[in-house]
């Protein structure tokens, strides 16, 4: 088995894949082999032996043990995340997690001033959508930032575009303006909100969509027509109100670090 760990600033997401120790064609979707995967808040402060009982928790879960782990894959945009799953990996298997960083095979090239800036999850997902729908491809991710990246038709990284993530400028909302409050993310019944309630979640929803959009109409611009596809944790909720978006792939960057895993075989 295969554990993928996509640590994110605010979330971090577990996936359990089923994996022989081999390589294997590159037609697979996301969700193949994909026995689990779990969600848990991004603590910079937890240990390495606390991260230990978590991960143990979760393969309990599937009748597994890391006995069972011939593999541990990992994006982190948190240092300190990173460094406690090193620790883990050093006192409880027997190999080290494959990080992506400088060094490591991604199969995709970095067209960047400073390619070590680029986020390992852009990375990661840059290099499944590639390997699922070629290119020229924009991946759009719904995260703690909303990203708006771009592959070449030649599997080059491009660069692209970060913006203020949806539920962070919903706290900032609140937390700025005295006569809002806190309302729950869901599409309202029309643009045009009949109550606070409703006019907040119409500009989340649809406010947000149509950023997505204009990000990825300007970058066509420069490449010209694109497959755009969205991930992220609130991908499922922005999709069906964009007009650019073609599909949605929840697990893409787990399926990136399987395939970043695999070239590093």
């Amino acid at each position: 088995m295969l554990l993928v760990v996509d640590a994110g600033n605010t979330q971090t997401v577990v996936g359990l894949y089923e994996h022989d120790g081999e390589p294997v064609a590159d037609d697979r979707q996301p969700d193949d082999g994909l026995l689990d995967h779990w969600r848990i808040s991004t603590a910079s402060t937890r240990t390495s032996d606390e991260m230990a009982v978590l991960l143990q928790g979760f393969l309990a879960l599937r009748r597994a043990s890391f006995a069972d782990i011939e593999g541990i894959a990992v994006s982190s945009g948190v240092p300190r995340v990173t460094a406690a799953i090193r620790d883990l990996a050093a006192r409880h298997l027997d190999f080290d997690p494959v990080v992506i960083e400088p060094g490591v095979r991604t199969g995709i090239a970095i067209v960047y001033e400073n390619p070590k800036e680029v986020g390992a999850d852009r990375i990661a997902n840059a290099v499944a959508a590639y390997a699922m729908y070629g290119g020229p491809t924009i991946v759009a991710d719904f995260g703690t930032a909303t990203t708006c990246d771009a592959v070449s038709a030649n599997g080059e990284y491009l660069g692209g575009a970060i913006a203020p993530g949806i539920e962070i400028s919903m706290d900032a909302l609140v937390g700025r303006a005295a006569a809002l409050r806190a309302v729950e993310l869901k599409a309202p019944r029309t643009v045009l909100g009949k109550s606070t309630v409703e006019s907040i979640q119409s500009g989340a929803v649809f406010g947000f969509a149509a950023q997505v959009d204009g990000l990825c109409a300007r970058i066509e611009d420069e490449l010209g027509p694109c497959t755009v596809v969205a991930t992220g944790g609130l991908a499922e909720l922005i999709t069906p109100h964009s007009e650019r978006i073609q599909h949605t792939e929840p697990w893409l960057t787990l399926h990136g670090l399987r395939l970043v895993y695999e070239k590093n075989l």
